[in-house]
């Protein structure tokens, strides 16, 4: 446990607590679980800057954003650029989306207040060693065009990790791990070189969350579905909103170690 994430700058906190309120929206959130914000890091020291859409059930229990399923993907991809630490990872929204309510939220994007918030969030966690911005899904696309002062850096728009439509999804993710990989420098102990993406999404283009980017004190394995990928039935997330209570109701497994 000797590497986690301590939590973001004081500056970027205060911004944090000073999120508009979704309250108009509620029945397009899971509201009462309240907001997620980040992974990665925000000390302007980002050399690439990933948008997705909102958080979903693993990322309440990490309180860090794209760890379940989608951000073990998003997670392989940093690795096929060689990035393992020079990233910082946001969403659209702070709050999770309820299933087929993208459309219906998609003005709150634009409200002056949530659209001034997340701009000024873009703009303190961003700085000049900043490289490349990429937008996961349509939701991260609305909100990176909304960005005024978006840094003049390359833009990649590719479909969300959860894309249903899985050539679209791995041929897009492919071509743009070409290209960023002529624009974004790895990490002094990353690979840019390891193979990318094949014809189909496979289970080694998955990475596991490293401890770095998560809180103190989390299981060892909170960030690593391969055992729920590889189990009968599948299961992509170890964390679940049961039928019985959407609302309000988590259940969490854990693999058995034993």
């Amino acid at each position: 446990m000797g590497d986690f994430d301590p939590g973001p700058p004081v500056m970027v906190a205060r911004h944090f607590a000073k999120v508009p309120s979704y309250a108009d929206f509620r029945e397009l959130f899971w509201y009462d679980w309240g907001p997620v914000f980040y992974r990665g890091r925000l000390n302007r020291k980002a050399r690439l800057l990933a948008i997705a859409s909102d958080p979903g059930p693993t990322e309440r229990i990490a309180g860090r954003t794209l760890v379940g399923d989608a951000g073990q993907r998003v997670q392989g991809f940093l690795g096929k650029l060689g990035l393992t630490r020079s990233y910082a990872l946001v969403n659209a929204y702070a709050y999770a989306l309820r299933p087929s309510r993208a459309q219906q939220a998609a003005p709150l994007l634009s409200r002056p207040d949530q659209l001034a918030w997340r701009n000024t969030l873009l703009d303190l966690i961003t700085g000049p060693e900043l490289q490349a911005i990429v937008a996961f899904g349509a939701q991260a696309r609305s909100a990176v065009q909304l960005w005024t002062d978006r840094p003049d850096v390359p833009l990649f728009e590719v479909p969300h990790p959860s894309s249903r439509s899985p050539k679209v999804l791995v041929d897009s993710w492919r071509n743009a791990i070409t290209e960023l990989r002529a624009i974004v420098t790895p990490d002094p102990d990353g690979d840019n070189t390891v193979p990318n993406y094949g014809v189909k999404f496979a289970e080694s283009d998955y990475a596991p969350i490293p401890a770095r980017d998560l809180p103190f004190g989390v299981p060892s394995w909170l960030g690593n579905d391969a055992w729920g990928r590889k189990d009968k039935p599948r299961h992509n997330n170890s964390v679940e909103r049961p039928g019985t209570d959407l609302l309000n109701t988590l259940v969490w497994r854990a693999p058995k170690l034993g």
